[in-house]
């Protein structure tokens, strides 16, 4: 899924996708990144894709693009989130998903973005299975958000090194399922406006975090079971 003719790239982010083009998933994943095409279809309609954008800034730091819900929206109105989305008939796979969405949500050409990897599956409080779907943005300056009004309200971006470290950072005891386990806030300014990222979103970007920085949080994470992947026998009967 690489994109081309964008000029000269950097070379922090060119070293960085060949890194995560080598990212083992677990095996029930069968590194389906690698093969340019993700999980297969299913019957199942709880099934859904976010996509974690990462770029260089200005200052050479890596940085990932997440969104505002839409205070009007029915559920999770206001919060922080990734693009993405549910599933759709018509998706081939969860990295079409990931890219449909993300092109809806706020105006990201998907041919902007060069898939690299998939992540381990995440399960949600309401049995959504989630795929993060991570890709390299190289010309950032070609990404003009427009976001859809209906759904996302802000699209921003913020480092993502910031979900390995103590600063900004608090954290409650959660139960689910029987498991506890620590939910975590980051808070994060942007200009006048503050950000609170939390709950799953933070889950998954501390996970793609430590991926990339190929280090573990400054903190005790402690997550729930199902967040640690899910085995094969359940997968199947996604």
């Amino acid at each position: 899924m690489a994109s081309e003719n964008r000029g000269e790239k950097s070379q922090k982010l060119i070293s960085l996708s060949r890194r995560l083009s080598l990212y083992e998933p677990p095996p029930h994943l069968n590194n389906p990144a690698r093969r340019q095409h993700g999980i297969p279809k299913s019957a199942n309609p709880k099934r859904a894709a976010v996509l974690i954008c990462i770029f260089e800034g200005n200052d050479g730091e890596l940085r990932v693009i997440l969104t505002q819900r839409s205070s009007q929206l029915s559920s999770h109105s206001g919060e922080v989130a990734l693009p993405g989305g549910k599933r759709e008939e018509g998706d081939a796979d969860d990295i079409a998903t990931a890219l449909r969405e993300a092109k809806e949500e706020i105006g990201l050409d998907p041919s902007l973005v060069d898939v690299v990897t998939v992540i381990e599956p995440y399960m949600t409080r309401f049995h959504v299975t989630v795929i993060p779907v991570i890709g390299i943005l190289f010309d950032k300056k070609a990404f003009n958000p427009t976001p859809d009004a209906s759904e996302v309200e802000s699209v921003f971006d913020v480092p993502l090194e910031m979900f390995l470290k103590n600063e900004n950072r608090r954290e409650v005891e959660d139960e689910w399922m029987g498991d506890k386990f620590l939910c975590h806030f980051f808070d994060y300014q942007s200009g006048e406006k503050g950000f609170i990222i939390w709950a799953f979103t933070a889950a998954i970007l501390i996970r793609v975090a430590t991926i990339v920085y190929q280090r573990p949080p400054a903190f005790l994470e402690r997550r729930p079971t199902l967040w640690n992947g899910i085995p094969d026998k359940d997968l199947a009967k996604l």
